[in-house]
């Protein structure tokens, strides 16, 4: 099992649906992820069971790279993953979202016997209405409530979380505002994930400036997995500069 470290700086995750991912794409993906991309996340908020695990098991037989689960409902759960992030919708007050699910897979993650890593989940509007938002039946925070998101990111930390991910949807608009990354790094300790409407390497470099630590894009690769080179040129270039 590959563990990965969420505390240091600039790091690069993709994620990867499953139900989106056909064996043309991963292997158009691995092409550009060797060298530069520090974890996977494999998720979404639809799948089918098998698929969801041969695209683990794919990643893990033709990359060096460590797979974690994103787990969109209880049944994505896998052994054959390095470790899981385990999200707690903690932006809405669904309960199923917040414990419910958590409760119904807690033995099989046990039995899987991979990392787990309480995260904080933070949906944030993004200019459309999210398969999250949807699927959970709760609402983002409005953009503009930077003192609720900050708030909610300072109460997970408090709760026992080990990470917070600010999350503008798969397909967003609108990425999370640089101002609300900033506040939210000022004011918690644990690391910060960022994703949704990420999508040039512009974006990706600017949330890391703003504090995050690790960046996930999803739609901008599954559209052109050529802007991964473009995106670690950006990462590279940010750590220099440092």
């Amino acid at each position: 099992m590959k563990k990965i470290n969420l505390h240091t700086k600039n790091q690069f995750a993709i994620l990867v649906d499953p139900d989106k991912a056909d064996e043309a794409y991963l292997n158009e993906l691995i092409k550009y992820t060797q060298i530069g991309v520090d974890f996977f996340l494999v998720g979404g908020s639809l799948l089918q069971e098998d698929r969801f695990e041969k695209t683990i098991c794919f990643l893990k037989e033709n990359t060096p790279i460590p797979v974690y689960i994103f787990p969109g409902n209880m049944l994505q759960v896998s052994s054959k993953a390095d470790g899981i992030l385990l999200l707690s919708l903690i932006s809405g007050r669904n309960p199923e979202f917040l414990i419910g699910h958590h409760v119904l897979a807690s033995s099989a993650i046990k039995r899987a016997n991979i990392e787990i890593i309480p995260t904080g989940y933070i949906l944030i509007d993004g200019g459309n209405v999210s398969s999250v938002e949807y699927m959970s039946n709760t609402m983002p925070i409005p953009a503009s409530k930077s003192d609720i998101i900050t708030a909610t990111a300072l109460a997970g930390e408090q709760l026992g979380m080990k990470a917070i991910y600010l999350e503008a949807g798969s397909g967003a608009k609108n990425s999370i505002r640089l101002e609300i990354i900033k506040k939210v790094n000022q004011c918690i300790d644990i690391p910060i994930i960022v994703g949704g409407g990420i999508r040039t390497p512009e974006d990706f470099a600017d949330a890391f400036i703003a504090g995050a630590n690790v960046v996930v894009m999803g739609t901008a690769v599954e559209e052109n997995p050529s802007i991964i080179e473009k995106c670690l040129a950006m990462k590279v270039e940010n750590a220099i500069n440092k």
